[in-house]
């Protein structure tokens, strides 16, 4: 699309960040302010441009789309995008839909070796006992001699790998959807993770929720994973079949830190809580102090590319 094909008096630019807060945004756009309050910032129907609030609910960042008839591109501001397929349908034709692709890949992979540490060593038992005032000494599994299974090898696969490095794993391992060849070694298909799940003492799932994925971790997968592994989602919930490995943690055989759950968030009454050998996180693999330099840079860099009439980058899919 060139800049020319904006068409005239609609060239808004709808930003979850106030403007002013994001330097060197390109010229000739006309930007306004919109974080999913009630009321909305300017006509929907001049928006070209529209960045979606992070973080809130589906139905209230969705709801401004179908009077967008004019918007080009819409930008997430998360790596995941299943909740705003729904909307791609009613888009104009040859609107893109852009993720996040290297925005949350610190803190999200900061994130998933801070639950591997923390379960493998049993730092939730020391806070309890720090809690109750008792010392409570014991040998804990290092992760330093384990073997690794990464189940998702995009950006925050790798940059997950990053942060394994310096802790002498036996091995890592790679799974995306499709094979190929990194500076690291091989990345195996999805269709090698039975022959690799019983080798790995840590599965970490870092692989978007697609059609391919949702329930990949069920009753087969599950079992083929090694006495005393430890399964880490910082992926999504629904990736898991909850109720199947509930029955893994109860029986002692697995473990579990999550950072995402199905339900999502997790009633108060889950059982999922209280299960034995799970440390849960509330979702936070994304928020840190690392994502708003992180977005304001993807932004402006989006943003100056749509402006010179150049392709906007991490395109998931296009309307019509």
């Amino acid at each position: 699309m060139a800049s020319a094909d904006l068409h005239p008096g609609a060239n808004d630019v709808w930003l979850p960040i106030p403007p002013d807060e994001i330097e060197g945004l390109p010229d000739g756009l006309d930007y306004v302010h919109w974080d999913a309050g009630p009321d909305f910032p300017a006509d929907p129907a001049r928006c070209v441009f529209y960045a979606v609030p992070y973080m809130k609910d589906p139905a209230t960042v969705l709801r401004p789309l179908p009077l967008m008839s004019r918007v080009r591109v819409v930008q997430t501001l998360t790596a995941g995008t299943e909740h705003m397929l729904p909307a791609l349908p009613r888009l104009p034709a040859g609107a893109r839909l852009c993720n996040a692709r290297g925005l949350h890949d610190a803190s999200t992979a900061e994130l998933a070796l801070t639950l591997t540490l923390a379960a493998l060593r049993g730092i939730p038992g020391f806070v309890r006992g720090q809690d109750q005032g008792e010392w409570r000494p014991s040998v804990r599994p290092a992760l330093a001699d384990k073997s690794v299974l990464i189940v998702g090898y995009g950006s925050i696969g790798s940059a997950i790998e990053d942060r394994l490095t310096p802790f002498e794993c036996a091995r890592v391992a790679r799974i995306a959807r499709t094979a190929r060849e990194t500076v690291r070694g091989p990345v195996h298909p999805l269709s090698a993770l039975s022959a690799l799940l019983p080798d790995a003492d840590v599965i970490v799932l870092a692989t978007p929720l697609t059609e391919d994925t949702r329930g990949l971790v069920g009753r087969d997968f599950l079992a083929r994973m090694k006495d005393g592994a430890l399964l880490v989602n910082v992926a999504r919930g629904a990736i898991v079949d909850t109720e199947a490995l509930l029955v893994e943690l109860t029986s002692g055989r697995l473990r579990a830190a999550l950072d995402v759950t199905d339900p999502e968030p997790l009633p108060a009454a889950h059982p999922l809580w209280h299960a034995p050998g799970v440390l849960i996180t509330p979702h936070v693999g994304g928020p840190s102090s690392a994502f708003l330099p992180r977005a304001k840079r993807l932004l402006r860099d989006q943003l100056t590319l749509f402006a010179a009439g150049e392709p906007v980058r991490h395109v998931v899919a296009t309307a019509g």
